[in-house]
């Protein structure tokens, strides 16, 4: 099984005898594009949050990356297994610069010790070099580079989207969770996010889910989706049969699902 399959096998979530997500399994092959849709509180965040190990399954649910079991890790601990996100709600650093916002994913994979850092060592040195020079790539691909020394909080919300992105693949993830990346984009940007969504696939062999209201983007970009209504399955399939299917029309009330 490859390292970066991510498999969910009848993942519930309650909260206080509501059940936000009922017994969702689905599984994403390596280096897909994945679409987890849905309507306004359907669960879709509630997986994320399952995945990332923010909530823990209800009893007889698993979720597995590699084959390997990661439910019940805690967050930081399954981010160093290779599972990185972006939020529904921007999450920047306001205060700090473009670029320090990409260099806090860095410390997680830090291999200079206390020593090191408490007496600057060359080791230290060259390995904070590396990490800048890492950051400043990434924001070049998302197009950032000009402001990297500006404060996060002065950029318009769609540069914010993209630092996120940027800032999660500072950690070398090997499974990619974007939550609404579009959100706040105008068209012209939205459709170049399906181009990069493309390319980062491929530049950095990353498997990719993608939560997403913006239909163009989801029919656009995703191979595979998979869709949910108040926490439960109803569908899954390629775009072509997502849009078609009854089920998924009468969720959404008559939404725009077509990519057109």
């Amino acid at each position: 099984m490859s390292a970066t399959e991510l498999r969910l096998t009848k993942v519930s979530k309650t909260f206080g005898g509501l059940r936000a997500v009922c017994d969702v399994s689905f599984t994403v092959p390596p280096k897909q594009i994945f679409g987890l849709i849905g309507p306004n509180g359907a669960g879709k965040t509630t997986i994320f949050n399952v995945v990332t190990g923010v909530y823990d399954p209800d009893a007889g649910g698993e979720v597995k990356l590699g084959g390997e079991v990661i439910q019940g890790l805690a967050p930081y601990q399954i981010a160093a297994r290779g599972v990185a996100r972006t939020f529904q709600n921007i999450r920047v650093f306001g205060e700090m610069s473009v670029v320090e916002n990409v260099l806090v994913s860095a410390h997680m994979s830090s291999k200079v010790g206390l020593w090191s850092t408490v007496f600057r060592t060359g080791k230290l040195a060259r390995e904070e070099k590396e990490r800048l020079e890492k950051a400043l790539e990434l924001l070049e691909i998302f197009h950032l580079q000009e402001v990297w020394r500006e404060q996060a909080r002065s950029l318009p919300y769609g540069s914010q989207r993209r630092l996120e992105i940027a800032r999660a693949l500072m950690m070398a993830p090997r499974v990619l969770l974007l939550d609404e990346p579009a959100a706040g984009m105008n068209t012209a940007e939205a459709m170049a996010l399906n181009e990069q969504i493309r390319w980062l696939r491929d530049r950095f062999d990353l498997t990719i889910v993608l939560v997403e209201h913006n239909m163009k983007v989801v029919m656009g970009v995703c191979e595979r989706i998979h869709v949910v209504d108040h926490g439960e399955t109803i569908a899954e399939g390629p775009p072509d049969d997502i849009q078609k299917d009854p089920a998924v029309i009468a969720a959404y009330l008559g939404e725009e699902i077509h990519a057109a």
